[in-house]
């Protein structure tokens, strides 16, 4: 083991502080250019465009760094209760245009680089998205932690540092091809590395027990293989407030990086061995789980991501308080992040009886009151399960903390039900069989003060299906939290031209009330407001136009109507249904079908996960459609059809403001909550949608006559599943028959045959879970009311303005709020004044306890 990292008395010349940054553009210019060329070393023989970009983003970090600072010192010295949010997935998005907009200095930031003869597009166009989440789950983490920093709200977030994000998806003859993203190809520079944080994150090995007189049974777990995670961490400025909170990624490294003794005797894979094991658990995002290998890596991540954190919570606490945890439950609070970060139940009670002597009885008081638990799935499926032997072979000492958990659990739930083993059996953490699992979603409601849902309907069934037993003896457990988006990056920041025309209207309060919005309602009676709201719109699809062109080589007319499906390809959220109806458009066009027809461009985009090969086979099959009408000549600018690659937060920040038709057509009963839903609303976008997730708060906020309804609910396709027939439906639909007609033809798979019969077979199977062609009929009328509306530029207008001006209630300020409330119960705290000066007052012991940590 190298030596610890010295310590060092901080000299007083040190830590003077500096006359605050310039935030005008002469001051930023000045930063700019000297960052260039001293900070970099660059020169005239320079032409990586990396270094301008890093230029750029140093200047505005040390600008961040002044704030960030003072938000830390405010809260050592509140001494106020934080918490902690624990995330798998983290899509920040670009953040450059972010730290821009929430430092109040876009403008100054343009006229800066302007001096420099540089141009503000491209400098963030450089910019890679971290791809470091698949979907929904990880951008909502990361609007999240917006909201907290602008709410000024003590919470950090935790993640992992994956080397390689998710796959940048190409499209090659129709197909998803996977290519490593190596986003930290060129650096990070918004990251600041803390290895005088790191912890020790253990595995295998074997657990003793050992029985002393004075201090009773000790366990040790002894022999294990060792790794360490190193802290990065990165800004999270509120909105123009001076608050800014952290994201801590943790990277896995060696204790050692090689071994000397086998590289010297010419061993050289097994002197890296080490090495190459301990960079493996952070090396990608979700690894391939239909392995073993995947399986063991996936509980490797999550483990090494949750004892890191705790590990790291429990050392400040420490420092701040020393070894008195009787107030660390009323002080910190871990919100778990849906079930991946679960094994924080168990980490937790080791952490606190085997390192810090707590008993058994102490350490479950203080961890079942400070954990708190988010589900994201109704899809069982989705709710991990670990193989016991995983565990006892990987985390031996996890495995018996999980077992004596449970004993005391069934012991509870038999008291409560006397006799009922069935009900003991379906609310074990243990799921007995052949081969035994640990059900993680089970440990994490055990373990925690509060489980949430994220919509209504979505806590619901979770109360009244898959947790129905844990709901009834625990109904003070369960609440909901409907999810939302940051209005910040998705309205403020993506849709210059809406947040202009709305600002010129109300003033600027709404980018922290969107509530606000509601004021644009009354609006909609003027004439010449609809009029500046359409051309923003037509802007804002001719920037899509582009992006498609260019992406897709597809052009779309900025007249049609935007019809756009973007999230992660599943078969729940039904890109089948959507296609099979463009089929039946396609149909129309060539019987000649076209009275009264409103011109439609129908956008795909979302990335298959590489082992899901029915959802990769449903990219094919939108290809091969697309590909076919948009070759026809008899199609025209009737009906384009295109799949976006590569789909990302950047991405979706030019496609949601040139939305008109939100397509939100998953099985009722099967989304959690979405998000995208709130982006398109936020943009103008009209929902066409089943009853399911947030889509119902949607519809009811934003009136019915502004919501294009379709499908059975979820309670209809609950009586569905014991007689369904879609053969029988698909005959007595002519409409329907016509679209499998001549998909089954192989019009679209000429040359491929057979290529798309799973997609067929699935729908007409009495078992198809997604219930396709039942909702069929449906979907096709409400698009058929859709184009109607569209054709009525007036009508359509008011459509839009409703649905933006009635989105207040989807922002995550508003959830952000509901959650403090409720489950974390924290204080705003205020960062300390931008003058501070560490060394004045107590000054000094604020800047020590600072760099110590």
């Amino acid at each position: 083991m190298p030596p610890e990292d010295p310590r060092t008395n901080l000299p007083q010349p040190l830590l003077v502080d500096m006359t605050n940054l310039g935030m005008d553009a002469a001051s930023l210019a000045a930063d700019i250019r000297r960052h260039f060329n001293h900070t970099l070393g660059c020169d005239k023989h320079s032409i990586s465009a990396h270094h301008v970009y890093h230029a750029v983003v140093i200047a505005l970090r040390d600008r961040l760094m002044e704030r960030w600072k003072n938000t830390h010192y405010s809260y050592q010295q509140s001494r106020c209760k934080r918490s902690y949010y624990l995330s798998m997935e983290w899509l920040m998005g670009r953040s450059l245009p972010n730290a821009m907009l929430n430092l109040g200095v876009s403008e100054a930031t343009a006229e800066a680089l302007q001096i420099l003869n540089l141009n503000l597009d491209d400098i963030i166009n450089y910019e890679r998205d971290a791809g470091l989440g698949n979907g929904g789950l990880g951008r909502l983490a990361a609007c999240f932690v917006d909201s907290c920093a602008t709410l000024q709200l003590p919470v950090m977030g935790h993640g992992i540092r994956y080397e390689y994000g998710i796959f940048r998806q190409l499209i090659k003859d129709g197909n998803q091809v996977e290519e490593p993203d190596h986003w930290l190809v060129h650096g990070n520079p918004w990251e600041l590395e803390r290895p005088e944080f790191k912890q020790r994150v253990k595995f295998g090995g074997r657990v003793e027990y050992v029985q002393n007189g004075k201090s009773g049974l000790q366990v040790r777990w002894i022999e294990t293989e060792d790794v360490l995670a190193i802290p990065y961490d990165l800004p999270v400025p509120g909105y123009e407030n001076g608050t800014v909170n952290t994201v801590r990624l943790w990277k896995a490294v060696p204790t050692e990086e090689f071994d000397l003794g086998k590289f010297s005797a010419g061993l050289y894979p097994e002197a890296v061995a080490e090495k190459t094991n301990a960079e493996n658990i952070t090396k990608v995002l979700y690894p391939d789980d239909a392995t073993e290998q995947g399986k063991v890596l996936r509980l490797r991540q999550q483990y090494f991501l949750t004892s890191a954190a705790l590990q790291d919570v429990l050392r400040r606490w420490v420092r701040d308080y020393g070894e008195e945890f009787g107030e660390f439950a009323d002080r910190s609070c871990f919100q778990l992040n849906d079930t991946h970060p679960s094994i924080a139940v168990a980490e937790l009670m080791r952490l606190l009886m085997d390192r810090h002597a707590l008993g058994w009885d102490a350490a479950w008081a203080i961890t079942s009151n400070c954990m708190a638990y988010t589900n994201h799935t109704l899809l069982p499926e989705a709710l991990e399960k670990w193989p016991v032997w995983v565990f006892r072979e990987m985390l031996p000492r996890l495995l018996d903390i999980i077992y004596e958990i449970n004993a005391r659990f069934l012991s509870d739930v038999a008291r409560r039900w006397p006799g009922d083993i069935h009900r003991q059996a379906r609310m074990s953490i243990v799921e007995e069989g052949v081969q035994p699992q640990i059900r993680m979603a089970h440990l994490a409601i055990v373990g925690s003060f509060s489980v949430n849902g994220v919509a209504k309907l979505h806590t619901r069934l979770l109360k009244e299906g898959i947790f129905r037993d844990f709901h009834e003896l625990w109904p003070e457990r369960f609440n909901n939290k409907t999810n939302g988006v940051t209005p910040r990056r998705f309205l403020v920041q993506c849709n210059k031209g809406l947040n202009e025309l709305i600002t010129r209207e109300i003033g600027t309060g709404w980018v922290t009330d969107l509530k606000q919005l509601q004021e644009i309602q009354k609006r909609a009676e003027d004439p010449g407001f609809r009029q500046h709201w359409l051309a923003v719109k037509k802007s804002n699809k001719k920037r899509l136009s582009v992006l498609v062109e260019r992406q897709c080589g597809v052009r779309f007319d900025a007249d049609a109507m935007f019809d756009v499906q973007v999230k992660r390809i599943h078969e729940y959220k039904r890109q089948t249904l959507n296609i099979l109806h463009v089929v039946h458009l396609y149909d129309r066009i060539k019987r000649g079908d076209t009275d009264d027809w409103t011109p439609r461009c129908v956008l795909f985009a979302g990335k298959a996960a590489p082992g899901y090969w029915m959802a990769k086979r449903i990219i094919k099959f939108i290809s091969n459609v697309a590909k076919v009408i948009n070759s026809d000549p008899s199609t025209g600018d009737l009906l384009k059809v295109a799949f976006l690659p590569d789909y990302s937060v950047s991405a979706m920040e030019v496609i949601a403001p040139g939305t008109d038709l939100s397509e939100q057509i998953s099985t009722a009963g099967t989304e959690a909550s979405g998000t995208g839903n709130m982006k398109f609303m936020f943009n103008g976008a009209v929902t066409i949608g089943t009853l399911d997730g947030a889509n119902i708060e949607i519809r009811k906020k934003v009136g019915e006559e502004n919501f294009f309804l379709f499908g059975h609910d979820s309670e209809q396709i609950g009586r569905m599943r014991s007689g369904y027939n879609p053969m029988q439906i698909i005959q007595e639909d002519e409409d329907l028959r016509r679209v499998f007609a001549l998909v089954e033809s192989g019009h679209f798979n000429q040359f491929e045959p057979g290529h798309f019969d799973a997609i067929i077979n699935s729908i007409k199977s009495p078992g198809d879970p997604w219930f396709v062609a039942a909702d069929f009929r449906s979907f096709v009328d409400a698009q058929s009311r859709a184009s109607a509306a569209h054709r009525d530029p007036d009508k359509w207008a008011r459509l839009s303005i409703a649905n933006t001006a009635n989105c207040g209630y989807f922002s995550s300020d508003r959830t952000i709020r509901a959650y403090n409330k409720e489950i974390w119960r924290l204080r705003p705290v205020a960062p300390l004044g931008g003058n501070l000066n560490p060394m004045s007052e107590s000054g000094v012991n604020r800047a020590a306890l600072h760099l110590k940590g």
